[in-house]
């Protein structure tokens, strides 16, 4: 039995194969845009870990390590985009990554360990998630959301593997255990564009039609063998709403110097603020207090050279020495829906190569099959929305796992020569019609 909360997948003889006893299988239909394509979940006989018990110092290490894997990937798209507004979710690719972590062993997990930040044990680490997972479930009761209807924050997860294929008992528990999602078990290499915009459907849902088409056609295929998605979506109102009567048209200044009018909002209120030495930055609590939008504006001239010497320290920095003061704020409303970008490069270059290398990844906690899985891509895509009202931000990472191996090729039965035939009721076993064909023409 695996022990509550943690992940080493490790016994590989506990295969699924040999754990059907103790995995409930239950039929879910899904309905996608154009296609009925039907699946069983696959889960644990183990439920989700409600409370799980995580120290101070390990969500605080989580923490920390989740901030600088973000302010890594912010420099490396801030390079790859160079100029362009840019908007994700690290949280997400974390989450994401997390799950695959779970099955990695050797020099595959050390590097994925290294270049993701985690640096707590892996019994601790899914743990961890799990509990801010939980916190972040529970934020905004009462609260509004920026469309008028109740705050949001959702984050959820759901695994697709390939129906009859060998998934790690203890791989199973761990998905179960600390991110609440079954195995949704399709069909890969007979249907895989089914199973594409099946997962694409329910991406679309979790983020409210948000984000749409996370997979491209093509990024799944007959040897796609698991497909891990996280989604988030986030909908809250401001604390203190701006007035739309005042937004008006007003100057933005971009990078190369030239100006753009946009329309700016505009409210005095008190926020926490801070001037800093090279920047300003205000805080913009949305409604309930709970969570807020740190905005950190660089001196005129200095944004590049302040961007490229950010780090998670110096942003802790600037959140410590904010103080409450009365603040004339004004800021363009803005909105963004990125494409869906790879990430595969930018993290093999972070020190993850291994991952995605046929020969080189060990994935072995995920399966016991002897068909090597590695990482074939990495896909992100985001959504923000920020008016007088709040803001609607959504988010979808997908990690997907394939092999080099083929399939072995169909058994063909040419129906060539006279044959029998016989139409039957299979219940009763009973022949109702039969025949034979000695010349179809």
């Amino acid at each position: 039995m695996t022990i509550p909360g943690q992940c080493s997948a490790r016994s590989h003889h506990w295969v699924r194969a040999s754990a059907l006893l103790v995995i409930a299988i239950f039929a879910f239909a899904l309905g996608c845009s154009s296609n009925d394509l039907s699946f069983d979940v696959i889960q644990s006989s183990l439920s989700r870990i409600e409370a799980p018990s995580v120290s101070a110092p390990s969500l605080q290490e989580l923490a920390r390590g989740n901030s600088l894997f973000a302010i890594d990937v912010y420099h490396h798209l801030a390079a790859t985009y160079s100029g362009q507004n840019l908007f994700f979710s690290p949280y997400s690719i974390s989450v994401a990554l997390a799950m695959t972590y779970a099955g990695a062993e050797g020099n595959t997990e050390s590097q994925m360990a290294a270049t993701l930040r985690f640096a707590l044990p892996e019994q601790n680490l899914h743990a961890a998630f799990n509990e801010v997972n939980r916190q972040l479930e529970s934020r905004g009761q009462g609260a509004a959301g920026r469309d008028g209807e109740g705050f949001r924050l959702n984050v959820v997860n759901s695994i697709w593997g390939q129906k009859d294929y060998p998934f790690v008992d203890t791989f199973l528990d761990c998905l179960a255990l600390n991110y609440g999602a079954g195995l949704r078990a399709v069909d890969f290499v007979q249907a895989p564009e089914e199973c594409r915009t099946t997962i694409n459907s329910w991406v679309e849902e979790q983020t409210e039609d948000r984000i749409k088409d996370l997979l491209a056609p093509g990024s799944v295929h007959l040897l796609t063998r698991m497909v891990l998605v996280n989604a988030v979506y986030f909908n809250a109102a401001w604390e203190n709403p701006f007035e739309e009567s005042v937004t008006r048209p007003g100057d933005f200044r971009r990078l190369a110097g030239s100006t753009v009018r946009v329309d700016m909002m505009r409210q005095t209120e008190n926020f926490a603020y801070v001037d800093g030495d090279g920047f300003k930055a205000v805080s913009l609590p949305y409604d309930g207090n709970e969570l807020a939008m740190l905005i950190v504006v660089p001196n005129q001239g200095h944004f590049s050279s302040f961007e490229a010497s950010m780090t998670s320290t110096q942003i802790n920095e600037i959140v410590a020495g904010l103080s409450i003061q009365n603040v004339a704020l004004t800021m363009p409303k803005w909105g963004l829906e990125t494409p869906a970008i790879s990430l595969a490069g930018m993290l093999r270059r972070m020190g993850m190569p291994d991952a995605f290398d046929p020969r080189k990844a060990d994935f072995s906690g995920m399966t016991a099959v002897n068909e090597p899985l590695f990482i074939s891509d990495v896909v992100h895509k985001a959504f923000v929305a920020v008016d007088e009202k709040g803001t609607e931000a959504a988010a979808a990472t997908g990690v997907i796992l394939g092999t080099t191996s083929m399939p072995p090729p169909p058994i063909e039965l040419d129906v060539d020569r006279p044959f029998v035939y016989f139409i039957r009721d299979v219940t009763t076993d009973t022949v109702i019609f039969m025949g034979r064909v000695t010349d179809p023409s």
